[in-house]
């Protein structure tokens, strides 16, 4: 058709009406962990922790502040960030340019293998310390063949040190929790210290647990909550974080929702940080 002289643009009036609304373009975003969305069928809202293949197709899995999980299919325009409906798909993954860094911070060695295990070691009060470590400091430790155990309390420690007859070979890194003046765990390492240094180091950091070693900021609060004396502490933290807190599987689950929130050395105190990478130093110098 040609345009007649009178059509500026020379537009075919018949192939689209000009009065027809535009077709809005539906923004992808990339459902990066710890990204918060609101599903926009059901309302809930949540931060992406992962991926779940089901029979329909691949869904994303939100968890709310309550720690409750649901998955959500990948749908077009299927969600809400921060009130712009948006269209979520898997993040792509980026080859590495050069050096990678382990979550301890300290430069990956790609293709190593884990050492044997030197005969000293480094003691942690219990398991989910022994758990912290691993997940922040596991690469470095499998490089240098240190193993990290957990003793399951401070009381029996100057036996259970004794025991191991430690000696300029058979070092000891023993990480405590509560080291403060005047607490019972400091008599305890100052004995141990008296009778078998310079082969055992005990340090320690100063909170009631370690889990108080993780940032409240990366739990999206301000500070720890405080727990009145005589209360057990963990139960007390759960029930103010707002979680099931009732039986030792519901601290089993704080503990796991806890540790998923750390990803790096960055999620931790400078104090632990820095007590862990001595006793590091300790036991492989």
């Amino acid at each position: 058709m040609t345009p007649s002289p009178n059509d500026r643009y020379g537009r075919d009036v018949l192939s689209s009406d000009p009065h027809a609304p535009r077709r809005k373009v539906v923004r992808e975003v990339g459902a990066e962990t710890d990204l918060v969305v609101e599903c926009a069928i059901s309302g809930f809202c949540g931060a992406v922790v992962g991926f779940d293949k089901g029979p329909t197709g691949i869904a994303v899995v939100l968890e709310d502040r309550k720690g409750l999980r649901r998955p959500f299919l990948l749908r077009p325009a299927g969600f809400l960030l921060d009130g712009e409906t948006v269209t979520l798909v898997r993040p792509a993954v980026a080859a590495p340019s050069g050096p990678t860094r382990t979550a301890s911070g300290s430069i990956a060695v790609a293709g190593a293998r884990a050492r044997v295990a030197r005969e000293s070691r480094i003691w942690v009060e219990g398991l989910h310390d022994a758990e912290l470590v691993e997940k922040v400091w596991g690469h470095d430790l499998r490089v240098e063949g240190v193993v990290v155990e957990p003793l399951h309390g401070a009381d029996d420690l100057l036996a259970t040190v004794t025991a191991f007859r430690p000696s300029k070979d058979r070092r000891i890194g023993v990480l405590l929790d509560h080291l403060v003046p005047g607490s019972k765990e400091t008599r305890i390492a100052d004995e141990v210290r008296r009778l078998h240094s310079p082969h055992v180091v005990v340090l320690g950091h100063p909170y009631v647990d370690v889990w108080q070693a993780i940032r409240p900021q990366v739990l999206g609060i301000d500070a720890w909550p405080v727990v009145p004396k005589g209360q057990p502490w963990k139960e007390g933290v759960l029930a103010a974080l707002g979680r099931p807190h009732s039986t030792p599987a519901d601290v089993a689950d704080g503990w796991r929702w806890l540790l998923g929130h750390v990803r790096s050395y960055a999620d931790l105190e400078p104090t632990l940080l820095a007590r862990v990478e001595e006793l590091i130093d300790v036991v492989t110098a």
